[in-house]
């Protein structure tokens, strides 16, 4: 089957090109002027903008918490990804029963990713034992494809100091990307008990205890426990703070390595008086871990894709149903389930807010694409325009409209970003080759997505 799309501006980070793009065999075959293949369709480009298919490498589909499982699975939760440009994520998974291998969760989620992804997918590992079993599991992983995993500085399964220095020690040596969700877990236990105490357990309190100054030590400590390690890859999930930022910057000027900065949509566009505007029954909805910040974080964070400090931005997409799991913990912050709906909205937002800022095209395709694929090794078949890549295309239109749970795919009830305005729309979306979105309607079959075997 091969394609050809005419007439199309077409943005990678490398810059524009105004032209023909040739498909064939799920790879781009051909770009140039006038091409005169012989394709078994053409599609008229003309006035749409073509961008390499976005990148989302820090999804929750299906975590099982215990008592809440987040509310989309690897179907729903790709058909949202395809809807919003989206055309690969890397999942980060959840606990297992405590002491069980690594490789019995990656088995488990091959099992309730490959029966339904609509678009190609991965995982990153995630690790709650530190023990020489568990640690020479890091090989093997990344023979089968799994070259990255997540520690935590907080929650059950949280590691100490000594555990996460010896997993950033294991993991120079086996190249593994360490991805860390940063908090500093004692200070928002003590904070979260003074609220208790006090009374204070309305959705703002959930912000107040949970600091920038929280995030900003972990960050901090992380990077020291890298340089004890020498420097193997540490990626920092989900910069929320300035603060946060800053000891990131620090850390380079002082020549730390091997140090990657994610932020997601919700710490640039949102900001903590969510959580009190329309009281606290609507509030509740934004329950995340790390919390919105203030408008002056997401400025620093905007300012850092501006100058390369941030290299990623995803979304932690990880919904909730508001009506059933969230609404009745309104009056009791520490009992709702943290975590919030992101997939579909991260590519169209940071592009019509990015261009805005007059933050440059290329820039924010490095964020949003090119920078997810080369660090965690989906380069070079994704994330760019080049001849031979997988044909993994996103056509949008410039058309303004207001993102609503009216226009959603989530399986959940809310939208993040009720009545935000963007300014480009997806309007077909193709996934190795095969269109899979056209205009709002779903063309791939349940399952059609591929797992991504991964290399350094």
């Amino acid at each position: 089957m091969s394609i050809l799309i005419k007439n199309v501006k077409m943005m990678d980070h490398k810059g524009r090109f105004d032209g023909d793009l040739l498909i064939e065999k799920g790879k781009i075959k051909a770009k140039g002027k006038n091409l005169k293949e012989d394709a078994d369709e053409i599609i008229d480009g003309e006035g749409k903008l073509l961008l390499p298919g976005g990148i989302d490498v820090h999804t929750h589909m299906e975590l099982d918490l215990g008592e809440y499982i987040s509310v989309d699975d690897f179907y729903t939760g790709t058909v949202a990804a395809a809807h919003g440009g989206t055309t690969a994520i890397v999942d980060h998974i959840a606990f297992g029963p405590k002491g069980c291998s690594l490789a019995s969760m990656i088995d488990h989620y091959h099992d309730l990713a490959g029966p339904k992804a609509i678009i190609d997918y991965s995982f990153h590992g995630v690790i709650q034992d530190v023990d020489q079993e568990h640690l020479e599991e890091l090989g093997p992983m990344m023979d089968e494809g799994i070259i990255s995993l997540k520690m935590y500085t907080t929650y059950g399964g949280m590691l100490n100091d000594q555990e996460m220095l010896k997993v950033l020690k294991k993991a120079k040596e086996t190249d593994t990307v360490v991805c860390v969700h940063c908090e500093n877990d004692g200070a928002i236990a003590e904070l979260r008990q003074e609220a208790e105490k006090e009374g204070n357990l309305t959705p703002i309190y959930h912000g107040k205890t949970r600091p920038s100054a929280t995030e900003a030590e972990a960050v901090n400590r992380l990077i020291y426990l890298s340089e004890i390690a020498d420097f193997p890859k540490l990626y920092i999930v989900h910069t929320s703070t300035k603060e946060a930022l800053d000891e990131i910057k620090k850390a380079r000027e002082r020549g730390v390595k091997n140090l990657f900065c994610e932020t997601c949509t919700q710490y640039l566009v949102l900001t903590d008086g969510k959580y009190e505007d329309g009281g606290s029954a609507e509030g509740i909805k934004y329950i995340m871990a790390p919390p919105l910040r203030k408008k002056e974080d997401n400025e620093a964070l905007w300012k850092g894709i501006e100058q390369g400090d941030v290299d990623v931005v995803a979304t932690d997409h990880c919904p909730f149903f508001y009506e059933r799991d969230k609404l009745p913990h309104k009056d009791h912050f520490t009992t709702a389930p943290g975590g919030a709906p992101g997939v579909e909205e991260r590519m169209e937002i940071v592009l019509s807010e990015g261009l805005k800022r007059g933050i440059p095209m290329e820039r924010l395709i490095e964020v949003l694409v090119v920078n997810p694929a080369k660090i965690f090794g989906l380069a070079p078949q994704k994330g760019d325009l080049s001849i031979g890549a997988d044909a993994d295309l996103v056509l949008y239109e410039e058309k303004s409209y207001k993102i609503s749970q009216d226009n959603r795919h989530s399986r959940t009830d809310y939208t993040t970003y009720e009545g935000k305005k963007v300014d480009l729309k997806v309007n077909k979306v193709f996934s190795n080759g095969r269109l899979i979105i056209d205009g709002d309607q779903l063309l791939a079959e349940k399952g059609s997505g591929k797992f991504i075997k991964r290399k350094v």
